[in-house]
């Protein structure tokens, strides 16, 4: 199918502090051309895959991070096996470096299994790399992460975190829907799914209407963008967000940062409530969940003025 999708704005050139103000404020999805484009890496990978493959080995120290492995017949479309009852990939433990020579062989064949190291910490990994290639629009506490791989899609999914992708090699393409989309995309399990994060049960590119009709409506809040080499793309928390990586090598390095300055991700978590409530909430009668959305309407979601001023300090 061929989908008129809205592009998301672009910014192709902002000071640091120009993009806290005029992107981060805005909580929108942005494109920000060639933010990382003076970054060695990128200039490694702009010779040739095999030259970044080299300039990664120089800070690879051996430590093993998670790679996973697609069979051909799956055209590197992460996702569940056909019941649902496991995925269709097999994982592995390897060094940066070991991926990332399987992603140049892999890449010579036009039939082959689609390798991937998703979400390594870079410190862990490759150490000095990030000293070499930083993104100073962050505060240095902020980790970024490597994802390497062949082709591969990451149908959609989202993060609870604020996140900045910066594509090193390649070439990514994003799909985003806002986070109100939720009940048109189809959710899948979430507390099982191949990524970790809740993911969308509709092939992008392929929707199975009869299945899935509301997808039609979500098609029509899509907005996405092309990446290449030097280009980063800023994703608001809870943006739903379809990754395709488009060459026979592709490398990108994210940073994901909590909404709450100071907070580490991983340090609090929404889905942790939603699924506590999920547990407690979902099973009362109707009646008895409305006067519980009451209670979080006013404690959680409404505006904070007022709703302890009342009571008198100690």
């Amino acid at each position: 199918m061929s989908e008129p999708f809205t592009a998301i704005r672009e910014f192709p050139a902002l000071d640091d502090e120009a993009i806290r103000r005029e992107v981060f404020a805005s909580a929108r999805p942005a494109v920000l051309r060639g933010l990382v484009r003076p970054w060695p890496a990128v200039a490694a990978g702009r010779r040739s895959p095999a030259a970044l493959v080299e300039y990664l080995r120089a800070f690879d120290n051996g430590a093993p991070v998670d790679a996973i492995m697609t069979p051909p017949e799956v055209e590197g479309r992460v996702f569940y096996n056909e019941d649902m009852s496991g995925f269709n990939f097999l994982r592995n433990r390897l060094p940066i470096s070991a991926v990332a020579e399987q992603v140049l062989r892999y890449g010579a064949f036009a039939r082959a299994p689609a390798v991937a190291a998703q979400s390594a910490l870079i410190g862990d990994c490759l150490p000095g790399f990030a000293a070499e290639n930083a993104l100073g629009v962050l505060d240095a506490a902020v980790l970024p992460r490597i994802w390497l791989g062949t082709a591969i899609t990451t149908p959609t999914h989202l993060d609870e975190w604020n996140n900045i992708g910066c594509v090193v090699s390649g070439c990514r393409r994003f799909t985003l829907f806002p986070p109100e989309q939720i009940a048109n995309l189809y959710i899948g399990p979430l507390d099982f799914a191949p990524t970790g994060a809740p993911m969308s049960l509709v092939r992008l590119h392929d929707p199975d209407f009869g299945r899935f009709p509301r997808f039609r409506e979500a098609l029509k809040a899509a907005v996405t963008a092309e990446l290449g080499p030097g280009d980063a793309l800023f994703i608001p928390p809870l943006w739903w967000h379809h990754v395709e990586s488009l060459e026979p090598f592709n490398l990108l390095v994210n940073y994901w940062w909590h909404a709450v300055p100071g907070v580490p991700v991983g340090g609090t978590s929404g889905f942790d409530a939603l699924m506590i409530a999920l547990l407690n909430l979902r099973p009362l009668p109707a009646a008895t969940r409305e006067a519980w959305r009451a209670l979080f309407d006013h404690y959680v979601f409404a505006a904070q003025d007022g709703v302890s001023e009342h009571i008198p300090e100690p």
